[in-house]
Parts: C-alpha cells; sequence; structure tokens
C-alpha cells in the first residue's frame, strides 16, 4: 500500500498472526481432550496484564466459558486467554462452570497472576461434560509451551470442523506514529450475523484507553465478523478477545483502522473455509435508503439456503433473489430492482433482463461470484459475505457427534 502523502497511514500485512505484537507469547498443544489426539488447548497471554476487551454471543444458551469470560473482563483488564477445542461447555450444569473457573486458577498460577486475569473460550459438541483431566493437568503444559513464535500452533489447536488455521497480522505506519495488530480465529461451520460463529483472539500494541477499547472493539466486529454468515446458525460460544500491550502510542482512528483490516481479513478466512465452500459469495446491496436497509437485505439474501445451492449448482437463478429479500424485514419497491451475477445483469424493474444465460452461469464459477443488488431507492449500500450450500456441508453436519 502506498502513502499518499508524508503523514498518510500505510498498512503492511505482517507474519506472526496474535505473537506479531511484541510481548504477546502463545502456544498449541495436544492436552487429549480430542480422541484424535491433535493439539486442542491454546493460551495467549501477554507478558503482564494489560487492557482487554471481549465481544460475545448473543445466544441465550451460552457456555459457560461464555459466562465466565464476561465477569472476568468487566475490569477491563486481562493477561491471558486460554481456549481448548474439543468440547464447548455448554448445558454442562454447575460442574460445567466449576470446571471452567477450575482452569482460569490453574492457568493464572502457571502465569502468576489472578484468576480475574484469565479469560476463557471453548469449542466443540454440546451438552458432554467437560472432564478435569486431562484439561487442568494441561495448562501448565501449555502455559510453559509459551512462545514470541508460537501463534501458528496456537491457532492450530483451536481448529474443529476448519480445514486449515486463520492468522491475520498487520503493522500500521501513521506518521511518526504506528502500531500492530494481530489475530487468529476458527470457525467453519455455525457462522450468522450478529457475531459469526467462532473463536477470535486478536492482539495488538496500541495504547487505547480501557474506556474506549470495548466500544471500538464492538463497533469492529458488527462491521466485519457480523457481516459474514455461512449457515445462518448461531452458535453458544461465540467471543472475540483483544488485548492491547498499549506500548505504541497511536490515534483511536489508526487503531480502528489496523484492527478492523485483521478483522476483515480474518472474516473472509473463515467464510472461504465454510463447510463444505467450494465458492464465497459476495452479496452487495445498493440504492437503499439506509444503510441499515441494505444490511438487512443482504443478510436476507445471504442467508437463504436456496440461494446458496443454486451458486452451488451454478443456476443464475435471480427469482431466488428477490424471494429472499422479500421475505426479509427491509421495504422495498419489487418494481425499482435489479440483480447481476458478477458483470450480467438478470434482473431489472423486478422483471427478468435480456441476458446470455450461459454467460451467467460462468461468472458463478469460481471460488469468488459476485451478486449485486441495486433497489433503486437512494444511495447506501452494504456488502455481506456467505458461501455456496454444497453436499458436502450436509455431510460434515451429519456426521458431526457420530
Amino acid at each position: 500500500m502506498t502513502a499518499a502523502g508524508r503523514d498518510a497511514a500505510v498498512l503492511v500485512d505482517v507474519p506472526g498472526g496474535v505473537c506479531a505484537v511484541s510481548g504477546i507469547r502463545a502456544a498449541g498443544i495436544a492436552a487429549g481432550l480430542r480422541p484424535s489426539g491433535k493439539p486442542d488447548l491454546a493460551l495467549v497471554a501477554a507478558d503482564r496484564t494489560v487492557a482487554a476487551a471481549a465481544v460475545q454471543t448473543t445466544n441465550q444458551v451460552s457456555a459457560m466459558p461464555v459466562r465466565v469470560t464476561a465477569r472476568h473482563v468487566a475490569d477491563g483488564r486481562a493477561r491471558a486467554v486460554l481456549l481448548n477445542a474439543g468440547n464447548a461447555n455448554v448445558c454442562t450444569g454447575p460442574d460445567g462452570l466449576a470446571v471452567a473457573q477450575e482452569s482460569a486458577v490453574v492457568a493464572a498460577a502457571a502465569l502468576d497472576c489472578a484468576p480475574t486475569d484469565i479469560l476463557l473460550c471453548s469449542t466443540g459438541v454440546i451438552g458432554v461434560p467437560l472432564a478435569r483431566e486431562p484439561l487442568l493437568p494441561a495448562i501448565p503444559r501449555v502455559a510453559s509451551a509459551l512462545s514470541p513464535d508460537g501463534g501458528a500452533a496456537a491457532a492450530r489447536a483451536i481448529m474443529t470442523t476448519d480445514t486449515l488455521a486463520k492468522q491475520a497480522a498487520v503493522r500500521l505506519t501513521d506518521g511518526e506514529a504506528g502500531c500492530v495488530v494481530g489475530g487468529m480465529a476458527k470457525g467453519s461451520g455455525m457462522i450468522a450475523p450478529e457475531m459469526a460463529t467462532m473463536l477470535c483472539v486478536l492482539t495488538t500494541d496500541a495504547a487505547a484507553p480501557v474506556t474506549e477499547l470495548q466500544p471500538l472493539l464492538a463497533e469492529v466486529v458488527a462491521e466485519t465478523f457480523g457481516r459474514i454468515t455461512v449457515d445462518g446458525c448461531q452458535s453458544t460460544n461465540d467471543a472475540v478477545v483483544l488485548l492491547a500491550t498499549g506500548a505504541a502510542p497511536v490515534g483511536a482512528a489508526s487503531l480502528r483502522r489496523a484492527l478492523t483490516a485483521v478483522c476483515a481479513e480474518l472474516a473472509e478466512q473463515l467464510v472461504r473455509d465454510g463447510e463444505g465452500a467450494e465458492r464465497v459469495l459476495h452479496v452487495t446491496v445498493g440504492g437503499a435508503r439506509s444503510e441499515a436497509d441494505a444490511l438487512g437485505v443482504a443478510r436476507a439474501i445471504a442467508a437463504s439456503a436456496l440461494v446458496r445451492t443454486a451458486i452451488a449448482g451454478g443456476d443464475p437463478n435471480w427469482g431466488r433473489v428477490l424471494a429472499a429479500m422479500g421475505a426479509g424485514p427491509v421495504l422495498f419497491d419489487p418494481d425499482r430492482v435489479e440483480v447481476a451475477f458478477g458483470a450480467t445483469t438478470v434482473c431489472r424493474g423486478g422483471t427478468v433482463a435480456a441476458f446470455d444465460r450461459p454467460k451467467a452461469s460462468a461468472e458463478l464459477v469460481g471460488p469468488d461470484v459476485t451478486l449485486r443488488v441495486d433497489l433503486g431507492l437512494g444511495a447506501a449500500e452494504a456488502t455481506v459475505l456467505t458461501c455456496d450450500l454444497t453436499h458436502d456441508y450436509i455431510r460434515i453436519n451429519a456426521e458431526y457427534t457420530t
């Protein structure tokens, strides 16, 4: 990215994921929570207690680690994030809550900090008790494995149905100041708007007041992870956690830009790795009265199983697009609507446009498909990312607990 002037902000991709930030270490090990023996326990830790924020699931059925984290992050401070795969620790009763609390105590002892400085995330099957063994004895092991080069190992350890680990990091230079933002995420299924079902840990060296960090994170999450969907199914364990070491003096606008860049990249990686996905569908709705209206229509389209199966089959079935829009909550005039797949307009004025069907079908081939809808009512627009719905999605989820 080239700066337009001396003080123009420049964003550069850097390696390391969460460990791209100085003063952050991470690790991922096989604790034995998964029968496969694959890595299933991760720890991301700062060298000291730092500023922290978290945005978590809005699902009424929330995981025990979600509840513990909500209490621990309330003061805007944290030392580390402990994450496990292989068990979601949801609907596990008082004992499940006790195990979550005990894991924070054990991690705190290993890091010489207060238990309330440990934030927790879990992913896996719902309703299965989380055993103290082998989880608790493995926590000191993952703490001893912490390394400034451990970002990739941590990202691998939180994978479930993911086919690849997800990391991103950028360095932003803004005049004399600058900051680094790093991140890792997991998610492949149960991805829905209004949080995007996943686990995500973000790190930065930016010096942001604790009072500003939480609203900033919430806004960035809404604009990135809040605008993707794989299957419209919201999880019980959603969490985006941010640790800020405060070593780099940088303005809020610069931090927001860097944070948005990392979250947007991770969000796209989640959709691209959607269960059974072969294509990413970029749904852009323009010509709306407001951004909220554009977003509402885009979400209605992206959530449609019929639209997404049409994309999987290479079928430019624009009627499914209008049907999905009409079933949504946003009022619009169907007689003004225009729909295009890539560069091919297939609907104009709410009726079929003259188009070359083989050409339109060709627009649906490849890893990225663009669907644009114009409501003809205003100037606002919004984009939501989703993926095609294939036979493999059904197979993966039909066999999930078997």
